[in-house]
């Protein structure tokens, strides 16, 4: 019986094949899926509608099964505030690390060989996108 709030099989089993280290992310219905992300990465699709499920849906039961580092999400293009990154903080907490990249740097951290899990959710939020890295923490 898991005693955590994720009950999704193919992403606990993602998770789970997952270690300390390894870097999962949340991206939203805009992501380019095909084109930017590694090779060996694990996709699972979590978007069953427009808006359904977003990142802050997702993120809290996340946080039920694993322990987060840090963080990095992709800055606006203008460099204007985005509201899910003040969501995204605040489920993460105050001890969680938490950095902007600009999208291009954003997209090379997703290619990176350590990023092990793509989720896909229905999130409509421009650069809402939560790259988190599991921590011991």
């Amino acid at each position: 019986m898991l005693k955590h709030a994720l009950t999704h099989p193919p992403l606990v089993a993602a998770l789970a094949a997952a270690g300390h280290g390894s870097k999962v992310l949340i991206a939203d219905g805009n992501f380019p899926f095909a084109t930017v992300r590694p090779p060996g990465s694990e996709l699972v699709w979590l978007n069953i509608a427009p808006g359904l499920p977003t990142i802050s849906d997702l993120l809290p039961l996340l946080l039920t099964a694993v322990n987060v580092e840090e963080a990095a999400s992709m800055a606006s293009p203008d460099g204007s505030p985005v509201a899910a990154h003040d969501a995204h903080r605040a489920q993460l907490g105050p001890d969680v690390p938490f950095s902007l990249l600009e999208r291009f740097s954003f997209y090379d951290a997703i290619r990176s060989a350590d990023v092990g899990l793509v989720i896909a959710t229905g999130d409509e939020r421009p650069c809402s996108n939560l790259l988190v890295t599991i921590g011991m923490r």
